[in-house]
Parts: C-alpha cells; structure tokens; sequence
C-alpha cells in the first residue's frame, strides 16, 4: 500500500522582521537541507489556531529579530504495511536532513490504486495480441503515458 504523509516541521529562523520574511526564508531553508536527495518532499506553510480563540494565526512567531516558522512537509511513502509504518519511514527519512527541528505527524492518507487502471494493466498483461514480442517500444509508451 502507498501512503501520502503531512509532517509538520517547526524551523527557527534568525534575523526576521515580518512573519512573511521568516516564512520565505524557512522554506528556502528547509528546501536547501532535503535537496537533492529528498526533492520529491512539498513544502508549505503550516497553520496555527488560537488555544482560546478559533482565529487561525500566521505560520511564523517573530520575537527580537528570531523566529519560529510552522510548515508543512509532504512525501508519498510506498510499499508499506501499515499507515503508522509510513509515518516512521517518512519522519526517519526527513528527520535525517533536517537536523534539530522538531517533527510532528499531521496526516497519514492511505493512496488507493485505482481499480479500472489495476484491472486494465492485468488485462492487458495476459491479453496475447499476435505482436512480435521483441517490440518493446509501445509498452514503454503506454507506461508513460499513464
């Protein structure tokens, strides 16, 4: 089974004056630490709610120049056995990178594979269409394609 996995990623940043300043240079950051290996991971502001309030509140915490900046990582983990062992891989994996920023799971989505293409590729597997099998091309195509 193939999960998409959000991990939230708390990224302090140094010598900000606006919360948007600290969110563009936490995401320049953050983008910098999982390249190359990781550049299949999004990244993109994180969200935060008043505890007493329902006011949703900016992504960054500005205080004396330094901030606190909530984004949010998402990676597509496959060929695991259960969501909570996608969550590992996915928190393992980025954690490597991103050396001291704490992170915390937000959402694990189990990716379904879509019936009709499961179905089509098995057909179309065991169909024998009287073509020369040495003809590697057009199957190369049609993979592509999808």
């Amino acid at each position: 089974m193939d999960c998409r996995v959000v991990v939230e990623a708390a990224v302090p940043v140094y010598d900000v004056s606006t919360a948007d300043e600290a969110v563009r240079i936490a995401i320049s950051k953050t983008g910098e630490m999982l390249n190359p290996d990781l550049n299949y991971v999004e990244i993109s502001m994180g969200s935060r709610d008043c505890p007493h309030c329902a006011d949703e509140l900016e992504p960054a915490f500005i205080a004396a120049d330094e901030g606190l900046v909530a984004l949010e990582l998402e990676m597509t983990v496959f060929n695991v056995e259960r969501d909570e062992h996608a969550a590992r891989i996915a928190r393992k994996e980025i954690g490597k990178r991103l050396k001291n920023i704490p992170l915390e799971v937000l959402e694990i989505e189990v990716l379904e594979e879509d019936e009709e293409e499961a179905e089509a590729a098995e057909t179309s597997e065991t169909d024998s269409d009287g073509e020369d099998d040495d003809e590697v091309l057009p199957e190369f195509e049609e993979l592509i394609d999808e």
